[in-house]
Order: C-alpha cells, then sequence, then structure tokens
C-alpha cells in the first residue's frame, strides 16, 4: 500500500492516501507503545526477489515489539551507490516511518536481525546485498556515536532516500540538514526511477 498519512497535503499524484480506517487501526496500535519516537528507516535490495525482500523487511519491522509502521513509501528502482555504472544490479529503495519505543541502540539491533534473516552478507563496502535496512533519524537525535551516527551521515546526499522521503513526509526534516525538500533540489533526482508497478502493503 502507498502510505500518505491521510492528513498530508497533496504531493505526487500516484501516491494515494492511506484509508483512514487503516490510519485508525494503526493509531489504535500505538496506544501499546508508552511514550513513541519517531524514526526513518530507509530499505535497500539488488539481489533476489527484491520487492518480496522489502516487503518482508517491513513485515518484520512491524512484527517488533515497540514498533509501529506509520506509513510505507512508493518503491523507486535506482543505481547502486558508490560503485562502477553496470557493475550491480539496480536496486529497488523504499522508506518507512516508524513510531518506536525503542532507544537508538535495540532499533538498530532489530534492524541489523531483520538483515541477517534475509542473508545479508558484509564482505565489501557498497558491496551487493539482499537487504539493506539503515536507520536515516531517529526523532531530534544528533550524534556522532561510531556505533550509530544519527541522522545518517549519507542521508543529505542520497536521491534513493531523499525521494522516497519526500514522499510520505513532503516537509520532513533531516536534523542539522534542514528541509529534505532543499536537500533534494541540491541532490536531484538522477537514477531514482519511480515502480508505479509495484507497491509494499503497510501492515495491517
Amino acid at each position: 500500500m502507498s502510505a500518505y498519512f491521510a492528513d498530508e497535503g497533496q504531493g505526487d499524484p500516484t501516491v494515494q492516501p492511506v484509508p483512514a480506517s487503516v490510519v485508525r487501526q494503526v493509531d489504535a496500535a500505538d496506544t501499546t507503545l508508552s511514550n513513541p519516537k519517531r524514526a526513518v528507516i530507509s530499505l535497500g535490495s539488488n539481489l533476489g526477489n527484491r520487492l518480496e525482500t522489502l516487503q518482508g523487511a517491513v513485515d518484520a519491522l512491524e512484527d517488533t515489539p515497540g514498533l509501529r509502521v506509520k506509513a510505507v513509501s512508493p518503491v523507486y528502482e535506482t543505481e547502486p551507490w558508490g560503485v562502477e555504472p553496470g557493475s550491480q544490479p539496480t536496486y529497488f529503495n523504499a522508506v518507512l516511518l516508524v513510531r518506536t519505543t525503542l532507544p537508538p541502540s535495540s532499533l538498530l539491533e532489530r534492524a541489523q536481525a531483520v538483515e541477517e534473516a534475509f542473508h545479508r552478507v558484509r564482505e565489501e563496502q557498497w558491496g551487493p546485498r539482499t537487504l539493506d535496512v539503515d536507520i536515516v533519524a531517529y526523532a531530534e537525535v544528533v550524534s556522532d556515536d561510531p556505533a550509530l551516527t544519527l541522522p545518517h551521515p549519507r542521508a543529505h546526499e542520497r536521491a534513493f532516500v531523499l525521494v522516497p522521503w519526500y514522499d510520505v513526509e513532503p516537509d520532513a526534516q533531516l536534523p542539522g540538514r534542514g528541509p529534505v525538500v532543499h536537500l533534494l533540489e541540491d541532490v536531484g533526482r538522477d537514477g531514482v526511477a519511480p515502480r508505479v508497478d509495484l507497491e509494499l502493503r503497510l501492515p495491517e
């Protein structure tokens, strides 16, 4: 399910609002969370069944105690970042907005566990992978902790993060960097192609 928050303004005309009934269900689930924090998570896959893997990651994150997936972006097909053009398969990318009571360190552990469940192998930097689960931002936290730098240190220069994030949250701000719309103007949309024939479902 492509996912705007129901009360968001107009954006990409291919992105339809989430039905109010679904929003109510997700909001009701939030009553199980005490003082949840907002987080932005980026998903990417360029090996295997990419769409199935991304959907599996969405579902696995939703199944995490203390975490609720609030919005799922459209799917984009993108060129691999940081490698020679044509040297790897293209990626499918998406961004999730979540609310969670997990602290950043526990959210990172869960993200890595989801990657491992889909046989993520860390053999080389920028290498192909079945699944990437990156924490882009956590509330307004700015931290240079080497275990988890927040916000993600390269998010501001990655169109494959900024484009889908803008789709689900047009007024988003990247902590320490400013409005996503301005960052996207600087980076541009080259190499990031919407896949309107594909869709990720928001967990029910």
